[in-house]
């Protein structure tokens, strides 16, 4: 039995068609169908390990909750991790293929199509529905030729598609004709209908419009999709969604750098999501706050390139007053590295070879390598005496005096390091703060209090809310007709 399959292909990027598809899955699960996500080619460095060894964009991983199943590297075949405006590590499948200039990347790029459609073909196998998101604006004529991921995989795989509109950001007419004028007529032809998506307000209102896609387009509009609260609570799709989440709150400060190329800044959600704790991202060209208690750096994809941008900033010198003043700091994954003495690079893996001085602030040194470390984690703390879960995902190997006074014992296995005085301290271990009871002991430490929530327990709650919104906002079972 192969799946139905449906498309929802998108006019630009941040239209919501991450969490359309989440809730879409939710939506169908919950009705007894075996559902399944797939994005083609993701580009996000946030990323999540999958149950058989690979790695996902995080949005796909999500996608994968809310349909009630693991992830695996067959929901996103293809992942762009930028470590520069120009240069991306590609993961393929789930393992690293190359490192790759963005020229040379759509020069390749044709050649992946095939992997692409076969992992979509194996998730399809034994499922009742497949949800396919595009990637971006699903019309870039200058991109049509490379094309794997919205029209071109469409036509390769025969699917039929959806298009998402954002009434949010202004345009959502010109954006959907704009779309029309410039697909084919083979291409129109595969477009089932038009879900408008974030909309406020009254629906009479928008009805104008309605009649005006219909009428210059042909086609049917399924839906007008409000604009989502419970979206607020699931992780961001990568680090251009902070400019929605910033808030300035009261408790204890936790300050954030907002470091180039910053991975799974998620990492940091069940912090902000604690009323106790006001957690700041830090954007280039301003100071560490003084009032913070703690300063967390989180992932990179580029560990070097990363150091250099926080001495650019006059960071190192700030979080050097910072820990003379008695403040903390916590490093994750790069942010661990970073921390150290001096990173190397020999081979070139993350950017041009060399070597970076650390921040000296443990006692540990990195050598950047070509094997990557993929695995998820759960274990007892026995320093702290909790459950503590998550998962390791990073390039480099960390040696050095420092790690004899780990900050984690996992099951009597050493992880991370600290200070002799307590301070500073760093882990590989990527989610560590979703685990409520020992998030809410480390805040405890730090003079604060922590609600112990499940972070987890919060997105799934958060997953039946979208899945209500667009089941009331929706024909489902129309929806599922126009798939095939």
């Amino acid at each position: 039995m192969r799946a139905r399959r449906l498309m929802v292909l998108g006019t630009g990027s941040d239209v919501g068609k991450s969490l359309a598809v989440a809730g879409l899955c939710r939506a169908y699960a919950r009705r007894g169908l075996k559902v399944a996500p797939f994005k083609a080619q993701n580009m996000s460095n946030n990323a999540a390990v999958t149950a058989d060894g690979g790695e996902i964009g995080r949005a796909q991983a999500l996608q994968a909750r809310a349909a009630g199943l693991a992830p695996v590297t067959d929901m996103n075949p293809v992942l762009l991790k930028p470590d520069s405006d120009v240069t991306a590590q590609v993961v393929v499948q789930g393992r690293v293929h190359a490192r790759l200039s963005a020229a040379d990347y759509q020069r390749r790029k044709p050649a992946l199509l095939p992997r692409v459609v076969e992992s979509l073909d194996r998730l399809s196998e034994g499922r009742d529905l497949v949800l396919i998101e595009g990637a971006g604006s699903g019309a870039e004529r200058y991109l049509r030729p490379q094309d794997i991921s919205n029209m071109g995989l469409a036509c390769a795989a025969d699917l039929p598609a959806v298009l998402l509109a954002d009434e949010s950001r202004g345009g959502v007419t010109a954006a959907v004709l704009g779309h029309h004028l410039l697909w084919t007529e083979a291409e129109r032809a595969r477009i089932a209908g038009v879900i408008v998506n974030k909309f406020r307000g009254d629906p009479a209102i928008f009805a104008p419009a309605a009649a005006e896609i219909r009428a210059g387009t042909g086609w049917p509009m399924l839906g007008l999709v409000r604009w989502s609260e419970a979206a607020r609570a699931l992780p961001a799709e990568d680090s251009l969604a902070l400019d929605q989440s910033r808030r300035r709150g009261r408790g204890l400060v936790i300050a954030v750098p907002e470091i180039p190329w910053m991975a799974n800044a998620c990492d940091l959600d069940p912090l902000a999501a604690e009323p106790g704790v006001d957690l700041r991202w830090v954007r280039p060209g301003h100071p560490l706050p003084a009032e913070a208690a703690v300063v967390v750096l989180p992932g990179a994809k580029s560990t070097r390139a990363a150091l250099e941008a926080l001495r650019a900033e006059g960071w190192d010198i700030d979080l050097r007053a910072h820990v003379r003043r008695g403040g903390r700091v916590v490093g994750l994954c790069a942010g661990f590295q970073m921390l150290g003495r001096r990173v190397r690079d020999p081979d070139g893996i993350e950017g041009p070879p060399g070597e970076t001085e650390g921040l000296g602030l443990l006692d540990i040194d990195t050598v950047i390598g070509p094997s990557k470390r993929l695995c998820e984690i759960a274990a007892t703390d026995a320093i702290s005496g909790t459950q503590v879960s998550g998962y390791e995902m990073h390039m480099g190997v960390t040696t050095g005096a420092g790690l004899h006074r780990p900050w984690l014992s996992l099951d009597g296995r050493p992880e991370g390091a600290h200070s002799a005085d307590g301070q500073v301290a760093g882990t590989y271990l990527h989610g560590v703060f979703g685990s409520g009871a020992f998030r809410a002991q480390w805040l405890r430490t730090l003079g604060a209090s922590g609600s112990a929530g499940n972070h987890f327990v919060r997105i799934e709650t958060a997953l039946d809310r979208l899945a209500d919104e667009i089941e009331a906002d929706l024909d489902l079972d129309a929806l599922l007709e126009s798939a095939r």
